[in-house]
């Protein structure tokens, strides 16, 4: 079986099924779904009936069951992203959802409420951008582990051979995973983000492509999905690879972040920043090990680069990661903290050069990944830098750009792109697209994971800390205050329902939709709204007096800010929490 799926596809709709032709060069093959059995089979074009409603679509994301029974995902739009090795890589920009069933006649109406709300969590899930795929190649696995890999391996499908942490549709498409004959019909799809830049430095053309990958491990929101798990999966864990392609040669560059690997949470309570607990009877160790076991299997050395503060609520968390890995005692793991917001305040990010200085030398011995035009492995990455910061997004990106840039300094000089002596910080016009391309993939994750986009993008951008960076930055912190407080329960069920994690059963006799919310967590916000428009509007009426206004002002101020602390006392009452999953209590 060749390892790709279908490119070309046409849906065709009956009443009793659906109908996927494929519409490659000598292709044949249909899957036919049936509509009332849910039963999956292979035929041939001239069984699709004439009178079938026919459109195209891009690829079939899988299948999901709601409470009015089975529903098929389709891609129905797609951009092109851009080309490397001979593959085109697309990025889904379109979504379709259609149910087996012909009407919703067998539902109560609770059944019809509960079922428009599941729709609703798959449709906000699929209108987050990020996700990508390829009908010939393999956008799961770095270069260094494609290069690993036997024949076999390479001739099993895509589904088969990818790397099932990246494979966001993975419990969509159990259905034609169970059934190989079907394979080229299931498309594996990433969720991150990707670009691809043609460049040219001294008259010499190459790809510069970056990849980040997501887990769908421990996937989730910002403040509901912190740690470990009892996999040793991390929150946030997301693999970020730097490719080059030059003259035949391809060299990669590596990385990872993830969630401080301890049990740890941090609820939303209406404060800015909740205070991080540390699970005080789990076993710490256990969940860790599993964690690192896995990592240096898969990656080899571990250079950890903690960059949260070393005073304050976070010290903790510092302490923890410290011991563990001291207590682990593995020679495959270094550790180095930084406190980032220390060494760098006062916009003095120019000490970030002390980090980098710290661990040049480490670097240069984990080295990068490069096979030259005859396809010979000329180098091999020997380990990765972990970086994590409390999101792992803004301070943590900041930091896997600098690394990033430098292993491609060395690449680029030893592939004779850029000549001795030359650095890349003075090619304008390639430094220009590098730090653009690295701040759009910090948004491209803070978005996914904290609902808005990254912090700091502007030191990213262009290399300097600026005044309206910092003012940005509060805007954007501002709007993932409301939403991890207000919005991001129904984030978090999104994605456990998209993912599996919650399974809907439509005959169990108490759905937790239908728990009544608890409407005062909407309190907050209202009288937030109010209070300020009231101050606004006192201060633009021309009162009798100037005495009038100011007291108006001072009552809405105080009726404000007396309810947000009384509020504010027992704020996990007023904020959305998720319904579907009950992640494991840490407090």
């Amino acid at each position: 079986m060749a390892a790709t799926t279908y490119e070309r596809l046409k849906l065709h709709v009956t009443p009793e099924k659906f109908y996927v032709e494929a519409c490659d060069d000598g292709a044949d093959d249909v899957l036919v779904i049936d509509r009332v059995s849910t039963e999956v089979t292979l035929s041939v074009k001239k069984d699709i009936p004439p009178s079938a409603v026919t459109r195209p679509i891009f690829g079939i994301l899988g299948t999901i069951h709601l409470v009015a029974g089975n529903y098929l995902i389709v891609i129905t739009k797609k951009t092109k992203i851009g080309e490397f090795f001979n593959h085109v890589i697309w990025k889904a920009a379109d979504f379709d959802i259609l149910s087996y069933k012909k009407t919703m006649l067998h539902l109560t109406d609770i059944q019809l409420q509960d079922n428009k709300t599941f729709l609703a969590m798959i449709n906000h899930v699929l209108n987050v951008d990020g996700f990508y795929f390829s009908t010939t190649y393999d956008l799961t696995h770095t270069l260094q582990r494609l290069s690993n890999t036997s024949p076999e391996f390479q001739e099993m499908s895509l589904l088969e051979r990818a790397d099932q942490r990246f494979v966001w549709n993975g419990h969509l498409l159990r259905e034609l995973s169970a059934q190989p004959e079907v394979h080229r019909f299931a498309l594996p799809v990433l969720h991150g983000f990707i670009t691809m830049h043609s460049c040219s430095i001294n008259g010499k053309y190459f790809d510069w492509i970056l990849i980040s990958r997501r887990s769908c491990f421990r996937a989730g929101v910002r403040y509901y999905v912190r740690g470990i798990d009892s996999e040793g999966h991390a929150a946030n864990f997301v693999e970020t690879e730097q490719i080059v392609h030059y003259n035949g040669s391809r060299a990669s560059f590596v990385q990872t972040r993830g969630s401080i690997p301890v049990f740890w949470s941090q609820r939303p309570n209406l404060k800015y920043k909740p205070q991080p607990l540390i699970n005080k009877v789990a076993n710490h160790m256990d969940g860790f090990q599993r964690h690192f076991d896995s990592q240096v299997i898969i990656y080899g050395k571990q250079v950890i680069i903690n960059l949260v503060n070393q005073k304050g609520s976070e010290k903790p968390l510092e302490q923890a990661f410290a011991t563990m890995v001291s207590s682990l005692g593995s020679g495959m793991i270094r550790y180095i903290a930084f406190d980032f917001h220390k060494e760098c305040k006062n916009m003095r990010w120019d000490r970030l050069s002390i980090l980098l200085d710290q661990v040049a030398e480490i670097q240069d011995e984990l080295s990068y990944f490069l096979v030259d035009m005859a396809g010979m492995v000329v180098t091999s990455q020997e380990g990765v830098f972990r970086s994590n910061c409390m999101d792992c997004l803004d301070r943590t990106n900041v930091i896997q750009s600098l690394l990033a840039r430098r292993s491609l300094q060395a690449q680029l000089q030893r592939l004779g792109v850029l000549h001795v002596g030359q650095k890349l910080e003075e090619q304008n016009e390639f430094e220009k697209t590098y730090k653009n391309a690295w701040a759009d993939n910090a948004n491209a994750c803070a978005k996914q994971y904290a609902g808005t986009g990254a912090l700091k993008t502007d030191f990213t951008r262009t290399g300097k800390r600026t005044q309206l960076g910092l003012l940005m930055d509060g805007w954007n912190s501002l709007i993932r205050y409301y939403k991890n407080n207000f919005s991001d329960g129904f984030r978090q069920d999104s994605i456990d329902l998209f993912l599996g994690n919650y399974s809907v059963d439509e005959l169990e006799s108490h759905s937790p939709l239908s728990v009544p919310r608890d409407l005062k967590f909407l309190a907050l916000p209202i009288i937030m709204v109010v209070a300020f428009s009231m101050c606004i509007i006192c201060l633009l009426m021309a009162g009798d007096t100037w005495t009038e206004t100011l007291a108006y002002v001072l009552f809405w101020g105080v009726a404000s800010i007396g309810t947000f602390f009384i509020i504010l006392y027992n704020g996990k009452d007023f904020v959305d929490a998720p319904r579907l999953v009950q992640k494991e209590k840490m407090d």
